[in-house]
Formats: structure tokens, C-alpha cells, sequence
């Protein structure tokens, strides 16, 4: 349509002739003629469709293969033109890769998705979703996940980092991002994973997991999933998962701990909340302002742990998911209530008694040498064996009292002294013993003599429960000095 214009307007207004117009541009003046009086050249309709001999010949053969095709095909490992079309000739079909290729195309853009531009409400949905990432745990580099949920209206991410991706961490996820962001959106979009889904039934109908249907009760929230096998359903946070890990975790993080990682994290989240705007030139934050507004206030948080039952075994060791924890040397043998959580793990004793651990992973320990200070007092070669570690879980003072200890007895009765201090501990508690050997260590007195309690002075009778006859005799007490004059008496 352009050398139309062209054309006219170098006859019609320049009134130049056809002939020179038709040598200037190359074209015939047959050509130059009908531009000019055909502001629209008409296009030669066609009769009917052109004739496709070679295609007409193999079209069922291929539209058979294509639909065939799902069944031994699958994943990555799926049909191309090219691979077709040599499966064609060697059934003896003369074709050419370009109509197989042109066919297949066709075929493919007939069945192709075709995507619904969406529009977000404030306060109506978020997008969750776990992402595999790698940290710098106190120099070690380790596979860790990410749990991400965006709020699809404000743009706002809530991330955190966890070792594993199960159940539990799932459910803090959610805990720590309805905490963070002040309220519950009405709804959450999910893929169809494990941790909240037990089977997908007909439609949009799922069968939840008993803890993940807790948790959406708990906060109200309509559990939304996507179509199996149909992640871009919720391409928000997909795309948005991409972009952290892309920019917010690289360099790849590093720090002491896992927590230390995530607080870095979090705070480089928020801090888009004033610098990202959108086309409209509204920031994060200004639109998150709206959509917290109608949120439903968050309620007392949901526990996000697994509860389960584990024996104690005769070392006063609980073995769980093949990582070992210890409690109290008195509660082996018996059958105690586990809480996991995401990143701990809570022993509860039968007297309501709670002992703590972090969440360890396969084939780690964590022992508190504090659970064993009654064997510990009786057994003063286990002291020497387990002594840097006691020494860690005891604290202060006691590494200064060991030292002492051995500068003056040597390793062996220091040990024998130190399991005494220890027994002292289990008897009376820290509370009592760790004052009198902070004492006992500024004035430089015997560290057990400080823990020895004090014999109470004799209480005195009062007069009148004296017999009145033994009123007016009086006793006095013995001295040393009576004994030397006694022996000098005995001499002579």
C-alpha cells in the first residue's frame, strides 16, 4: 500500500509522467496505470483452494500420528516434524520436511492454550509457592527452599528460606506471611503439591490434608489449586520466584545461620515496598496500603508443627526422622509426645516438662550434657570423656572451675572433684550452686567448702525449761589450753 501512495502522488500531485514513474521505480505502466486509477488495486480472487497432491496423500496418515502420539511420548521426550517425517519415509510416503513441518506447526497452533488477561482485586488473592535455592550456612554451601507467597493486587512478597520442603515448613510459611503482612487475603492459589493435597478429584474438588484444611479454617482462606500439570496457572509468583532468586540471591547468600540469612532476605522485600512502582506510577507499598484494608485480621497464629510419639531409649536419646535428640537421664524408657517444628523440636516430659532442641537434619545429634548431670556426679571418667562439651552446655563459671581444679589436683581428681560441683547442681539447682562458686572464685576459697551447706547453730533453751534445780549451775565449754594443762599435770 505504500508504493501506491507512492505512485499517486508522484502522477496525481508531482504530475510527473506514468512513463518516468514506471522507469524511476521499476515497475511496468500497466502496472503504474492501475495504481493510478485504483486507489485499492482489486486482488484476483481464486477459483478455490490450489491443488496439495503430495499432502492430500499422506494428511490422514500424519493427523493420525500427531493424535497417536500421546501415547508413547511423554515428559521431554516428544514428537518433531523432522522425527515424524523421517517416521514417514520409512513407511514409504514421498513427502518433503517442509509440508510435515508446515502441517505440525498448524496442527499445534489449532491446540494451543490461548491465556486470559487477568485483572486483581485488593485483598483477594495471593500466589504460593517453593523454590529450590542454595545458602552459605556458616561456610558450607547446602541445598535449602524457598518459600515464596506475593500478594497479587500490591505486588508484595513475603520469602523465607527453609532446610526442608515439607508439611511443616509450608505451614510456617504461611504462619510468618499472614504475621508479616497484618492480615489474610480471601484467597490462596496453590499448585496441586503433596503438603496440602491427598487426591484431586473431579473439577476444581480436592481432597486437603488434615493439617492444611486446619490451617485454612483457621485463618478462613479459600484454598484455590491449578489444573494438574498446569503450573502457569498461577504465573505471578512463578515468574516472581524467577526474579528473586535471580536478583535478591545473588551472590548466593551467606551468613552464620539460617536465620541470620533470612532476616537479610526479608528486609530486601521490603524494601521494594517505596522504589517499585507500576505503569500507573503507584509504589508497592501505596497499593499494598489499599489492599491491607481489606484483609481479614490475622488470628492467634496456627501452630505449624507435626505432633508424634518417640521412646526414649536407655541413653536418654530420641530418635526422630534419623536425628538424635537427648532429654533428661530420668525419662528413659518411656514413651514422650514430639512436637516438630519447622526448625525445632519439642521433647514434652510426662510432668509437663519441655526440652528444647534445634531441628537437626540425617544423622546429626544434638545433645544437651545438662540432661546427664546425675549419671555425670557418679561417673567422673565420663566427665573427662564428654568434658568440652559439658563444659559448652554448662557455661559460665564452669570452665574457669575446671581449670582450677586441674591446675591443683591434675585431670584425674579434678574430675573426681568436678563430678561432686556437678552433683551439687543436680541437688540444688543452679540457681543456688552458680552464686557460691562465683563467690568462692573471686575470694579464692575451696570450691566445695562453698558448696557445703552451713550447720544451723543450736537453738538455746529458754530458762524456765530448765529444771529448777540445774538453774544456777553453770557449765563451761572446753579449750585447748585445758588439754595442754592437763597433759603438763599428767608429765610431772
Amino acid at each position: 500500500m505504500d508504493q501506491v501512495h507512492v505512485v499517486r502522488h508522484k502522477v496525481l500531485v508531482e504530475g510527473r509522467t506514468q512513463r518516468s514513474v514506471a522507469r524511476e521505480l521499476g515497475l511496468s505502466r500497466t502496472t503504474v496505470g492501475k495504481y493510478v486509477e485504483q486507489a485499492m488495486p482489486l486482488r484476483k480472487a481464486e477459483a478455490g483452494p490450489r491443488p496439495r497432491p503430495v499432502w492430500d496423500t499422506v494428511a490422514t496418515r500424519v493427523q493420525a500420528l500427531l493424535v497417536d502420539s500421546a501415547k508413547w511420548t511423554g515428559g521431554k521426550q516428544q514428537l518433531t516434524a523432522t522425527r515424524l517425517h523421517a517416521m514417514l519415509v520409512a513407511e514409504g510416503k514421498q513427502v518433503g520436511v517442509t509440508v510435515v513441518k508446515t502441517a505440525v506447526a498448524e496442527w499445534r497452533r489449532q491446540r494451543r492454550e490461548v491465556f486470559v488477561p487477568l485483572t486483581y482485586r485488593p485483598g483477594d488473592l495471593a500466589e504460593v509457592d517453593f523454590f529450590e535455592v542454595l545458602v552459605d550456612i556458616d561456610g558450607t554451601r547446602r541445598k535449602a527452599w524457598l518459600f515464596l507467597m506475593r500478594l497479587m493486587y500490591s505486588g508484595r512478597d513475603f520469602a523465607w528460606i527453609y532446610e526442608r520442603q515439607d508439611q511443616i515448613s509450608f505451614l510456617d510459611g504461611h504462619v510468618r506471611a499472614f504475621a508479616h503482612f497484618g492480615g489474610v487475603p480471601a484467597r490462596v492459589a496453590y499448585d496441586n503439591l503433596r503438603a496440602a493435597v491427598v487426591r484431586i478429584l473431579v473439577g476444581g474438588a480436592r481432597t486437603l490434608t488434615v493439617r492444611f484444611a486446619a490451617l485454612a479454617s483457621h485463618y478462613l482462606l479459600e484454598a484455590c489449586f491449578c489444573r494438574p500439570g498446569e503450573g502457569h496457572d498461577k504465573g505471578g509468583v512463578e515468574s516472581r520466584g524467577k526474579a528473586v532468586r535471580q536478583q535478591a540471591l545473588v551472590p548466593i547468600p551467606s551468613g552464620p545461620t539460617l536465620a541470620t540469612i533470612n532476616d537479610t532476605l526479608l528486609a530486601q522485600m521490603d524494601a521494594r515496598l517505596d522504589t517499585h512502582k507500576d505503569a500507573a506510577g503507584q509504589t508497592i507499598g501505596h497499593r499494598f496500603a489499599d489492599e491491607h484494608r481489606l484483609f481479614r485480621p490475622a488470628p492467634i497464629p496456627f501452630a505449624p508443627e507435626a505432633t508424634t510419639f518417640a521412646t526414649v531409649t536407655p541413653r536418654a536419646l530420641v530418635r526422630l526422622e534419623g536425628a538424635v535428640y537427648s532429654v533428661w537421664t530420668r525419662w528413659a524408657g518411656l514413651d514422650l509426645v514430639v512436637r516438630v517444628g519447622a526448625s525445632t523440636v519439642t521433647i514434652v516430659g510426662r510432668d509437663g516438662r519441655c526440652v528444647h532442641h534445634p531441628r537437626k537434619r540425617f544423622g546429626q545429634r544434638s545433645i544437651d550434657y545438662r540432661h546427664y548431670l546425675a549419671e555425670l556426679a557418679r561417673k567422673p571418667q565420663a566427665v573427662r570423656q564428654v568434658l568440652p562439651d559439658l563444659l559448652r552446655d554448662l557455661g559460665l563459671p564452669f570452665p574457669a572451675i575446671w581449670d582450677q581444679l586441674q591446675l591443683a589436683h591434675g585431670p584425674r581428681d579434678a574430675a573426681r572433684l568436678f563430678a561432686k560441683v556437678l552433683g551439687q547442681l543436680e541437688a540444688h539447682g543452679a540457681a543456688v550452686v552458680v552464686p557460691a562458686l562465683i563467690t568462692a572464685l573471686a575470694a579464692g576459697t575451696p570450691l566445695l567448702l562453698a558448696l557445703t551447706p552451713a550447720r544451723a547453730a543450736p537453738d538455746r533453751l529458754a530458762l524456765d525449761a530448765v529444771p529448777a534445780p540445774l538453774r544456777d549451775i553453770e557449765v563451761h565449754g572446753g579449750s585447748a589450753a585445758d588439754y595442754d594443762g592437763w597433759l603438763i599435770g599428767v608429765a610431772g
